[in-house]
């Protein structure tokens, strides 16, 4: 079975390569790296050509990530809730967001592909915050060609031992890629049972926007806070009237001088509010009585009619390209 899948690769391998990379880099869960690795390993011994390797592996992650810049650039933060929405960790792009572009900004796109998740997140990400086009890919195909460069090369150096791990699978037979199989769909199973008890472990009690609305047109208006990422505040600069902007990870520092008998209501932008419930539960353990988070999140109280602000980030929404490539904007 193994030497059938190698015979594949060595046969048809530059278009597998491509489908491959293709739609790994578009967001599927189908690895592009052990088939890279073979595909260097075959360069080795003559099976494929070098260069076309890398070539088509590049055009291939350059037309899946321009797809996506182009999306965050026509569609800017729909499209970040829309991965959000169908990522297996719904926490992962408000943590990639903020903590790697923040630090990065566009040469973010020379590690992401070395970051699971940061792959398909960086490109729409970067259309979003109006990168240049000829720019991003710049910088795209010079992180691809590095991400190819590393994976391949290791095929390619380590040939012999790949060759040998391939000969044992062989000899194993079918049995081998079954459970290689199903350790894959056992990892899928374990990620959408996290996720799922996650959601299940922060099902607090949430106040809707009506009611939050009601309690400010009363005089009665909690503390609202806005836990959302800088990078998300950079493409959605759209905030409830009054809300306090923090810092998700920091936010116990960052509301010391909130009262902890204080009703405090807490809302982001990501599907079913979990950075919003993860904050409200790290409150309550810190001892507030009184902490909710926002059903629907800014999307639903905006889709509702109430009043909307829009702050002036601290950093610019459109980035130029002197600021983009030295990371720091103007």
């Amino acid at each position: 079975m193994t030497h059938a899948i190698v015979a594949l690769i060595a046969e048809y391998g530059l278009l597998l390569i491509f489908i491959n990379v293709l739609v790994e880099q578009a967001g599927l869960p189908l690895p592009a790296v052990p088939t890279l690795v073979v595909a260097g390993a075959l360069a080795s011994i003559g099976k494929l050509p070098l260069g076309a390797v890398v070539l088509v592996a590049l055009v291939a992650c350059l037309i899946s990530d321009f797809v996506w810049y182009w999306a965050g650039r026509r569609y800017g933060a729909s499209v970040m809730r829309t991965l959000c929405r169908i990522s297996l960790s719904p926490d992962s792009c408000v943590k990639q967001s903020e903590l790697r572009f923040q630090r990065w900004r566009g040469q973010i796109l020379l590690i992401a592909k070395f970051v699971p998740g940061l792959s398909t997140i960086a490109p729409p990400l970067m259309g979003a915050m109006k990168l240049r086009p000829h720019i991003f890919v710049l910088l795209d195909a010079l992180g691809s060609l590095i991400w190819i460069g590393v994976v391949v090369g290791l095929g390619y150096a380590f040939s012999q031992q790949i060759d040998h791990v391939l000969f044992v699978l062989a000899s194993a037979g079918t049995i081998t890629v079954e459970c290689v199989v199903a350790l894959f769909l056992a990892y899928m199973l374990v990620k959408w049972w996290q996720r799922k008890r996650l959601l299940l472990s922060l099902r607090l009690a949430r106040i809707t926007v009506d009611e939050l609305y009601r309690l400010m047109e009363d005089g009665k208006a909690p503390v609202v806070v806005d836990v959302r990422s800088q990078a998300s505040r950079l493409v959605d600069d759209r905030i409830i009237p009054g809300s306090v902007m923090v810092n998700l990870s920091g936010i116990n520092q960052q509301l010391d001088h909130v009262p902890i008998d204080q009703e405090v209501v807490i809302y982001c932008s990501c599907p079913n509010e979990v950075s919003a419930a993860k904050a409200a539960k790290g409150l309550m353990v810190q001892g507030y009585r009184k902490v909710r988070p926002l059903l629907g999140g800014l999307d639903a109280w905006a889709d509702a009619g109430y009043a909307i602000e829009h702050v002036t980030p601290a950093q610019p929404v459109v980035l130029d390209d002197v600021a983009m490539m030295s990371g720091h904007a103007r």
